[in-house]
């Protein structure tokens, strides 16, 4: 059976934009949406059919994807959905998390108020698109968060870093239900609070601990025995230190947040509603200083 992947309301081939591009967009949304599984075969001429498109462009992005690891490409089965084991998903989550606190890191240093503006933009249509229920536009909003995100610490080197395991990590991410989407904007709004807050050690964990809760959620599925630490939770540093989050072990119950205190130091804290209720979109406020910071928000 040809996979669906969503055929757009344009067939590719009747656009005009480059084509190997827009193939390479397409069939890597369809992955980290989730409308194309992982293990699920990748037949170049469906493919093609289906985009309206030649063989070649569809080969092409192949291709691109498979030096991305979304796609795996073997001598007997050919192309199919990049597959991760267990430990491969726990390395890669525990990685992603320890640069993402870095990145929130950086964001709050520099401060840049542009950027942040955009940031807030994104989340609160997040905000409002969970209370509206309408959670198939979280996906794109969620990539457009991060890398708005990844904009805002001014490191090309991470962002490229974090670019890549995003996309990796969002083949775990992208079936969520919906309390936990709800909780997800929440993580988003508490992250930007300490950003704009400038406090660098709270933005950093949350950063790490948004991105270990979901990991978590998704290996707790894989792994429903309690056999022993499944991932390692980044600590913040001491106050009024500079360095990397230190990573200390934890059972496969929920993390506790290492930033729960200093969080409620720097910003009201999140309301806290039922699992599926909408987070409240993201309203400006004026500290003394000037500086501009959110309300009560998820």
């Amino acid at each position: 059976m040809a996979p669906n992947i969503g055929t757009p309301k344009r067939r590719l081939g009747e656009e005009h934009s480059p084509l190997h591009d827009r193939v390479v967009r397409e069939l890597r949304q369809a992955i980290l949406s989730g409308r194309l599984k992982p293990g699920e075969r990748l037949i170049e001429g469906h493919l093609a059919d289906e985009l309206g498109v030649s063989r070649n462009p569809v080969r092409e992005a192949i291709r691109a994807l498979a030096s991305e690891g979304l796609i795996e490409v073997t001598a007997r089965r050919g192309a199919a959905v990049a597959t991760m084991t267990e430990q491969e998903a726990r390395e890669t989550i525990e990685v992603r998390a320890l640069l993402e606190g870095q990145n929130a890191r950086l964001a709050a240093r520099r401060q840049d108020r542009q950027i942040i503006k955009r940031i807030e933009a994104v989340l609160n249509k997040g905000t409002a698109a969970v209370a509206a229920k309408r959670f198939d536009q979280l996906f794109d909003l969620n990539q457009q968060f991060h890398g708005e995100l990844a904009a805002a610490g001014q490191n090309t080197v991470l962002g490229d870093l974090l670019q890549r395991l995003r996309e990796r990590t969002g083949m775990l991410f992208a079936p969520m239900d919906p309390g936990r989407q709800a909780r997800s904007w929440e993580e988003h709004a508490a992250i930007l609070r300490a950003i704009i807050q400038g406090d660098e050690r709270t933005a950093a964990a949350l950063a790490a601990e948004h991105v270990m809760r979901a990991g978590m959620d998704f290996l707790v599925g894989l792994n429903a025995s309690d056999e022993g630490p499944l991932l390692v939770l980044a600590q913040p540093p001491d106050a009024g230190g500079d360095d990397a989050a230190q990573a200390t072990p934890t059972k496969s119950a929920p993390p506790k947040s290492p930033a729960r205190k200093s969080s409620a130091q720097v910003a009201p804290a999140i309301r806290k509603t039922g699992s599926t209720s909408a987070p409240q979109p993201l309203a400006r406020t004026r500290n003394p200083g000037g500086r501009r910071k959110p309300g009560v928000t998820a």
